[in-house]
């Protein structure tokens, strides 16, 4: 089972203030720039992302149904901040992958001790 909901209020309001500003410079983490799908506000979340050539994948480790997550497959496309540079995405999908393929051998537990089976992948535009 992925991470609480609970736990993903908490961090909203206290973790990912902090995680915003450093994400994007931490090794296997990253920040997604979207748009809400109602307000128009743009928003930054703090994410765990794997690349793979053009695509990058994240790790849903609140399951399926986040804002985030939604807003950007509804726009079909974003903004990545990865290590300074801001990188454009297009055709965000969710997929299920139990075997955790797509994710680093090193953080591979730690992803499979949360129950995290859901990612988001997009393709560099």
């Amino acid at each position: 089972m992925p991470i609480p909901y609970a736990v993903a209020r908490l961090n909203r309001v206290g973790l990912n203030r902090v995680m915003r500003h450093v994400a994007p410079y931490v090794p296997g983490h990253a920040v997604v720039v979207h748009r809400g799908r109602r307000s128009g506000r743009e928003y930054r979340t703090p994410v765990l992302v794997f690349p793979h050539g053009d695509r990058y994948v994240f790790a849903l480790t609140y399951g399926r149904g986040t804002d985030w997550e939604k807003n950007v497959r509804a726009a079909g496309a974003f903004e990545l901040l990865v290590r300074g540079r801001r990188i454009h995405l297009t055709d965000p999908h969710v997929y299920r992958d139990e075997a955790r393929t797509d994710v680093s051998p090193l953080v591979r537990p730690a992803i499979t001790l949360l129950g995290v089976t859901d990612f988001l992948a997009a393709r560099r535009a």
